[in-house]
Order: structure tokens, then sequence, then C-alpha cells
């Protein structure tokens, strides 16, 4: 399944109000082999909860870096089992505690950073894309979240040629907390990403 840039700018002017279980329905029906990816970040429990009420077996894709917090793996936990997610671990090759040794946590303008951020999050999402070759990947990509993020929409493309679908794109965090206090699904805010020193910041995965 390939997409033009014009088709996906008919697909977000004909989705623009339609509900996440209708975006994600659509894309599922026209999909081959589609994939979602998470990092059990805030939030995250919306895509995981939608997406798998209409594809219970999807493939999650969850690339660990190995520096989450405990209360994010212990989330992760809950989710994997109340959802019972497919979930497809993907880690760097080097251990933290390895890392830690050798390298540590480079700030942003040590030239460390680079490398860092393609051994724990670039690397294993490069590798898990490779082995699962999907045509569709859903995630949870929000508008304001990032100034590229702003100029993107619910379905856009990858730079691969995979047709992304954000369903939540145009939600706020007011609406996905009425979304998850209306289905009673748990939210976890202590979480850590160490490529990224501002929460505006782009984690690399979608440039």
């Amino acid at each position: 399944m390939a997409f033009t840039e014009d088709q996906i700018k008919e697909l977000n002017i004909e989705f623009k109000d339609a509900k996440p279980e209708e975006i994600i329905s659509w894309a599922i029906e026209h999909s081959k082999n589609a994939v979602v990816t998470t990092n059990f970040r805030p939030y995250e429990v919306a895509i995981l909860n939608a997406v798998t009420k209409v594809e219970q077996d999807i493939p999650v894709v969850w690339c660990d870096t190995g520096y989450n917090t405990p209360q994010t793996y212990a989330h992760a936990e809950e989710l994997i089992g109340t959802l019972k997610l497919n979930v497809k671990l993907y880690v760097p090759r080097q251990t933290a505690a390895h890392r830690d040794v050798v390298m540590g946590i480079p700030g942003i303008d040590d030239p460390r950073h680079a490398v860092f951020t393609d051994q724990v999050k670039l690397e294993p999402f490069k590798r898990a894309m490779a082995e699962i070759k999907p045509d569709v990947w859903f995630t949870n990509l929000r508008k304001g979240q990032t100034a590229l993020r702003d100029t993107l929409d619910i379905f856009s493309l990858s730079k691969d040629g995979i047709l992304k679908v954000s369903p939540f794109y145009s939600w706020t965090d007011e609406q996905l907390d009425k979304y998850l206090e209306e289905r009673k699904l748990p939210n976890e805010h202590r979480y850590f990403d160490p490529t990224k020193v501002l929460e505006n910041r782009e984690c690399g995965l979608h440039i």
C-alpha cells in the first residue's frame, strides 16, 4: 500500500473530525501488516487501548532504552497484562550498566549525545521496523508536542514511506484525561527519556 502526498492530504480532510476508532478501523482494513509503537510514556495507554480494541493481536513495538523509571516499568507491566498486549520488545545491544561505565548519559551539547541516542533509541527502532516490515504505523503523536509534529496530521508518511496514523493527533491533555477516566484506564507521568533535555524536543524517531 503506497500513498502519494496528495492522497495523504485528502485522507486528513476526510478524517479530520472522525473518532479515533473510525480512523483505526479504516487503517487496519487497508493494511497488510500494521504495528503500533509505544514507550509507555504519559497517555500512551490511549493509543494502545484504542488500537487493540480494533485489532487485539497487533504487534506492539516497545523499544526500551533501559533507562525508564520504576514507575514506567510497573505501568508497562500493568498495561501488558490488562490490555493483553502482543509486545515485541527491542532493547539496545549494550546494557545500560555497561554504557554507564563507558559513556554515561551525555548532555545535549556533548558530541557523544548523537551516538547515545542512536544506541538506545534509533538502532533498536530501525531493527524492529526492518524485522516486522509494517505498512501502517500507529503512533500517539499529537499536535503541540514539538515543532515538527505541528507540521504533521492524523495521516503522514515516514521517511521510509510507511503510513503513520495518529488517531489522537488533535486531542488535548484534557480530552485524553476524560477518555481515560471514562474507560477507567491508568496513566503514569513519572517518565524519563534520556535522549531529551526538554519535553518539547523531538525524540528522533519521527524526523
